[in-house]
């Protein structure tokens, strides 16, 4: 599976970004797929993850609410709509693959491929 992320930028407090991620390599709808990020210093940590058929999704406490996973099988891409961003939100977004599963982890050893991440800056 190759993973492309796409999207990120930098944007004041308040505003929105979509992050985009484009799959290639395998049967798209056979898996779930995740966003994780990484600010300086930090380890990586789990933003959103969302199962195979895109009806199950689930958030990290910190992003329920502003965030939004989605996916469009048909074009084998995987969105995160990025809503009221704070300055924590900083980091670079990455995202993953699980295609032993369709449901979805929050648990980022769970990911087999990863995206090569986008930078995402919020200013205060």
């Amino acid at each position: 599976v190759q993973l492309q992320a796409s999207g990120g930028g930098l944007v004041q407090a308040g505003g929105s970004l979509r992050l985009s991620c484009a799959a290639s390599g395998r049967t798209f709808v056979n898996y779930a797929m995740g966003w994780f990020r990484q600010a300086p210093g930090k380890e990586r940590e789990f933003v959103a993850y969302i199962g195979w058929s895109g009806d199950d999704a689930y958030y990290a406490d910190s992003v329920r609410g502003r965030f939004t996973v989605s996916r469009d099988n048909a074009k084998n891409m995987v969105y995160l709509q990025m809503n009221s961003l704070k300055p924590e939100d900083t980091a670079v977004y990455y995202c993953a693959a699980d295609i032993s599963s369709r449901c979805g982890s929050s648990l980022k050893d769970r990911y087999n491929y990863w995206g090569q991440g986008t930078q995402v800056t919020v200013s205060s």
